[in-house]
């Protein structure tokens, strides 16, 4: 499915051409039909000589609807720009052609349009020779010139097998998997509901499938589908689509929004964009302007930060960073315009670099620069690599949806940069790429290494007497997500350099020592503990002894083992305990704990504790008031 966009100045016969190759007169609006001027975007369609159906866009093209020739213009295939043969070149025959040289779309077809009017050959001669000189320089440079007749018909044939001729070689539009239709009419129909039409592009869409409308989180489902007046079930790429929204009030939509899957593209505030500034404009243009912004079919006011220069002049090109105060939607790749608010004049276009960046750029910064131009000029491994270098880790198939790359060169740009070193895969070596699988940028990566080493050494040094730092408070100080973090700890205890020991981390070269002073305390109180075993010092008498920091280290050390919030044993003692258990459990099956008391000659409050802590260690079971060894 094609689509073909109108171009021309006004009264030149775009709409009187388009009724008389489809049968359909695009206007239809009242007013436009009683001023005989297109105001609004219209539409029709017809076949081609081949078989193959192919939408039209009619723009307006007077002077004060540019802006509405500007909502319908980005998603077509292929430009049917018209000049009326008695006028020649006008102005918005130069403003269209230079939107349309912005857009860059590529195919186009002129239509010399009213030569029943012009019988005079030369003449005829004269205006194609000016059509030549005026679309030199531009996409349409070799777009070939039909004379035609809308009134009379003649040449309306040569003029459809041209065309046909130029779409054949345009490749049709890929189905990258998200979807998306910028809204440029929204109506309802009585018994339906809620419709939307506009240009897929980027995927297709289905009966029954949820969509949400950007900016906002108005959600819905495709209830119908109709290209061209027909019902189908799944609307292709490039086609011209109406969706039956269920769920949804019209009132709440308007042109300018964009009907996508949830989850799959999200509205922004900035974009890094890609510039060149018309050479007929009249003045520079400046850091901190104001201006119309133009993309799909959303026009938004956007403020314009200059990066790497003071100014550009008229004719030059240059990166831009755009901020607006209402989001809109975009992604990598596609064209938009700048216009000036008033007086209104176009000022120029091109490429969305980055339709996500994540702050503002110091305007005059070296590797801004550099990266900037490694995503306008760059291989498809540069332009995933610049991606993955914004995002630091993501999903796979996230930080593809941002280089915004076809599936496969996406694939294979990503296994140059795995092999290169480049990016690392979080799922580890071997493993095959996966849209899920985590990815992350080499120098990310290795900031994240550098930094969990440096943060446990601080810890070390912080508290030298604690073994290591526990597991979840190294998480919480990382703040990098969790996937990262989890694989981190993976690749740091394979390797010499940290031991991961139960919930705790420490770097391998971290040990806890002990200072004379300290340990006369220490061995002071483990000789409490050996004059009464099952008897000993309680936590809290402990910790008076010798300190809390200093009793935290003789139990991360293995020395002392808390059985209860009280309670603390010898590991030695603990040891003990378990055989005295043993023991008993063989003289009486089941023991109880009076008995366990006489034989470790000790209050209840120990043995109680004791007991149920070997409970949950999975040493003995309690059965009624007695207790059996387990296995």
């Amino acid at each position: 499915m094609r689509v073909i966009g109108t171009a021309g100045h006004v009264d030149h016969g775009k709409s009187t051409l388009i009724q008389a190759l489809t049968g359909t007169h695009p206007d239809r609006l009242k007013e436009e039909q009683e001023r005989e001027m297109t105001i609004d975007l219209g539409f029709a369609w017809w076949l081609l000589p081949n078989g193959e159906e192919v939408g039209v866009v009619d723009v307006p093209g007077h002077r004060d609807f540019i802006e509405n020739m500007l909502a319908g213009i980005g998603g077509i295939d292929a430009a049917l720009f018209v000049v009326a043969a008695d006028e020649g070149v006008m102005p918005q025959t130069k403003e269209h052609l230079a939107i349309i040289d912005l857009l860059q779309i590529e195919n186009g077809v002129v239509a010399l349009t009213k030569i029943d009017l012009v019988p005079d050959e030369e003449w005829l001669d004269l205006v194609e020779e000016e059509l030549h000189q005026a679309f030199a320089g531009t996409v349409l440079e070799d777009a070939p010139i039909v004379r035609v007749s809308a009134r009379t018909g003649e040449n309306l044939d040569l003029l459809q097998e041209t065309l046909q001729g130029v779409l054949s070689r345009n490749p049709a539009r890929p189905d990258l998997g998200r979807p998306r239709l910028p809204i440029d009419r929204v109506f309802s129909i009585a018994g339906f509901g809620t419709v939307v039409t506009g240009t897929l592009v980027d995927g297709h869409f289905s009966v029954g499938d949820e969509v949400v409308v950007l900016p906002g989180d108005t959600r819905g489902r495709v209830r119908g589908l109709q290209t061209h007046k027909r019902k189908v079930e799944r609307a292709q790429p490039g086609s011209r689509t109406a969706i039956n929204i269920s769920g949804v009030d019209m009132d709440a939509l308007q042109r300018g929004q964009v009907v996508a899957y949830p989850e799959t593209i999200s509205a922004t505030r900035r974009m890094d964009v890609q510039f060149r500034l018309l050479p007929d404009v009249e003045h520079p243009l400046l850091h901190n302007t104001e201006v119309k912004l133009f993309i799909g079919s959303a026009e938004k006011i956007a403020r314009v930060r200059l990066i790497g220069a003071e100014e550009l002049q008229p004719g030059q090109s240059g990166w831009l960073q755009l901020e607006m105060p209402e989001p809109v939607v975009a992604v990598r790749s596609d064209r938009y315009i700048l216009r000036r608010p008033s007086p209104g004049e176009t000022l120029g276009g091109g490429v969305v670099l980055d339709a996500h960046p994540k702050r503002r750029y110091k305007r005059f910064a070296e590797s801004v620069l550099k990266r900037l131009k490694a995503l306008a000029e760059g291989t498809p491994e540069e332009i995933l690599q610049q991606a993955l270098l914004i995002a630091g880790a993501a999903p796979y198939v996230q930080v593809e949806k941002a280089a915004n790359l076809q599936a496969e060169a996406a694939k294979k740009a990503a296994e140059a940069l795995l092999a290169a070193g480049l990016m690392v895969s979080l799922e580890g070596n071997g493993q095959p790429l996966q849209g899920k699988s985590w990815v992350a940028a080499r120098p990310y990566w290795e900031q994240q290494f550098t930094t969990f080493i440096e943060s446990l050494g601080e810890y070390h040094k912080k508290f030298p007497l604690r073994l290591g730092m526990p597991t979840e408070e190294m998480k919480s100080r990382m703040k990098i997500p969790p996937q990262v973090f989890s694989a981190l700890l993976v690749h740091l205890a394979a390797g010499d350099a940290v031991r991961v020991e139960g919930a705790q981390v420490r770097l391998s070269r971290h040990a806890v020592t002990f200072s004379p002073q300290q340990q006369a305390r220490v061995d002071a109180l483990l000789v409490k503990f050996a004059q009464s075993p099952f008897s000993p010092p309680t936590i809290k008498e402990a910790q008076a002894d010798v300190g809390e920091d200093l009793y935290q280290a003789m139990v991360s050390l293995g020395m002392l083992l808390p059985v209860s919030h009280e309670v603390v044993f010898r590991q030695e003692d603990y040891l003990q305990a378990v055989a005295d258990v043993q023991a008993l459990a063989g003289q009486y099956d089941t023991f109880t704990l009076a008995q366990a008391r006489d034989h470790w000659q000790t209050t209840r409050r120990y043995v109680q504790d004791l007991l149920e802590y070997m409970d949950r260690e999975g040493i003995t079971r309690r059965v009624g008031d007695g207790r059996k060894l387990r296995g």
